[in-house]
């Protein structure tokens, strides 16, 4: 039984797939690694990007002592040992942890010293971005680099490599398919060529999919025919055209699209492009993605298309996406409104007027500028919000 991921595994910066902005040649984060500066890191991405394998590549390359952890099963002891070990040593070790998001605060305060001292070299790594699960301390003694998700060619070369190691025969369509259904996860796309070559020396693409028959592609690749059928998904429903929309639907599931996939970006939908012209749709939405996660294909597509067809047959509002575009174009452009006395928290009340004293409204500066970045459009539920504000002001 071949194990291709274990034997194509990369042993140099060289060999590492993708990654181009990282390991290539002129990038500042290969600089550091080649320069022996390369600081505490945390590597976050999809699976199957490779963010194991650089970190090993990395220990390989500064020739350091190599230490693989996993935050779910990390003892405190087991780093304290670790750390005692190379108290004295000349050589520092590179210690590797694995879904590093999970680590709880007690762990991360054993770390804290010794990345204080630099007497080890911390390296994480996340499907997650793990800056919002790391304590402030943490952050500030390290760098974040993001792994991206492989493109067609990164796997293409990948895959041929693969082949040439059994010399294993496989038509055009399955290629295609190994590599379009991996969402650019090279262990994923290695794994199915693993196990169909184990089922069959010949490998065709029905073979392929009787063992995956749902893609993990998730709209990544601009070159996938998937990214252009959700694209026409989208503008379909935001066009209310209920029978294109389901149409596209059906070619996406048919194509073995991912329906957590297109749950989400039917959950996008509901709020950039119905809003609150009909808030409920966002709920349905919401219920949909949850659903499918738990449910899966077959029956997922019906819960998919029951809620296609009510996005597509809702009012539609871009009003909520408008207004926080403007609003953070503004800032962006600079102007930064100072927060008016009267509601600001140093100012303990002073001079605000609190409106349920005065029946539920009362003119006063919510902003030291008059902006307006909120603007109603008359449809749907929409235009019942914008009659109930001019109600408010009006002070009944």
């Amino acid at each position: 039984m071949s194990d291709f991921a274990s034997l194509l595994r990369p042993s140099s910066l060289d060999d590492i797939a993708g990654q181009q902005h990282l390991v290539g040649r002129e990038s500042p984060f290969r600089k550091l690694v080649e320069n022996s500066s390369l600081g505490h890191s945390f590597f976050f991405g999809p699976s199957g990007v490779g963010k194991t394998t650089l970190a090993r590549v990395i220990a390989s390359s500064l020739d350091l002592p190599y230490y693989e952890r996993n935050a779910t099963d990390l003892k405190v002891e087991d780093l304290r040992k670790i750390f005692k070990q190379y108290q004295n040593a000349l050589q520092k070790p590179l210690v590797f942890i694995d879904e590093v998001h999970r680590l709880a605060k007690n762990q991360q305060e054993v770390m804290l010293p010794i990345m204080e001292q630099n007497s080890a070299l911390i390296i994480g790594a996340s499907t997650e971005n793990p800056f919002f699960s790391l304590t402030a301390a943490m952050r500030s003694r390290s760098m974040l680099f993001e792994l991206k998700p492989l493109n067609r060619d990164d796997l293409y070369n990948l895959l041929q490599r693969a082949l040439k190691l059994e010399s294993i025969e496989i038509d055009d369509e399955a290629e295609s398919y190994l590599i379009n259904s991996s969402g650019g996860d090279a262990r994923a796309m290695l794994k199915l060529l693993e196990f169909a070559y184990n089922v069959d020396k010949k490998i065709d693409i029905e073979l392929l999919r009787s063992i995956r028959p749902t893609s993990l592609n998730d709209g990544s690749s601009e070159k996938s025919v998937h990214y252009d059928l959700a694209s026409a998904l989208i503008k379909s429903i935001r066009g209310s055209d209920p029978d294109a929309a389901v149409y596209y639907l059906a070619r996406l599931i048919e194509g073995g699209e991912n329906p957590e996939f297109i749950a989400r970006r039917l959950v996008i939908l509901a709020s950039e492009d119905i809003g609150n012209a009909n808030p409920q749709a966002l709920s349905l939405a919401t219920s949909t993605m949850t659903a499918v996660s738990k449910i899966g294909y077959p029956e997922a597509r019906i819960i998919l298309s029951q809620c296609v067809i009510y996005l597509c047959a809702s009012p539609k509002s871009n009003s909520a996406y408008s207004a926080i575009n403007m609003a953070q174009r503004a800032v962006q452009e600079g102007e930064i409104l100072g927060v008016p006395e009267h509601i600001a928290q140093h100012n303990r009340g002073k001079g605000y007027l609190y409106p349920h004293d005065f029946g539920g409204w009362v003119e006063q500066e919510y902003l030291s500028e008059p902006k307006s970045f909120v603007e109603f459009k008359p449809v749907g539920f929409e235009k019942k919000l914008s009659s109930w504000l001019e109600e408010i002001r009006k002070n009944l």
